[in-house]
């Protein structure tokens, strides 16, 4: 179980977001945790920046908002995240998409680490 979370996060860190929420999307459908919204949130961000990639912002726009919806019921830090720094992150990166109005502007610097 673990496993599928800490290979999710290594394929994010590799800027592999389709295969970070890949595994996150196991975890998430084959285990109920408590933190199920935690995880679904991850995965919505994760295919937000995997529609930045494929340069499909309207996409991606989407996703962002669903996964701060998910994150709005955490705070703290769950699974070693720091959920209001990551928030705090997703927020700026939500008014970069505003901003840029075509993915191939976007900054990628903006990227949450997570771990």
């Amino acid at each position: 179980m673990e496993d599928l979370f800490l290979r999710g996060l290594e394929a994010y860190h590799s800027g592999e977001y389709f295969d970070a929420h890949e595994h996150w999307e196991d975890l998430w459908s084959d285990y109920h945790f408590e933190d199920r919204r935690f995880i679904q949130g991850l995965i919505q961000m994760s295919v937000s920046f995997f529609h930045l990639q494929n340069k499909n912002l309207n996409g991606a726009k989407g996703l962002l908002r669903k996964c701060l919806e998910k994150f709005d019921d955490y705070s703290g830090v769950q699974r070693n995240i720091d959920v209001d720094s990551l928030k705090e992150c997703l927020i700026t990166i939500q008014k970069e998409y505003v901003k840029i109005g075509n993915s191939s502007n976007f900054n990628w610097d903006l990227i949450p680490e997570l771990i």
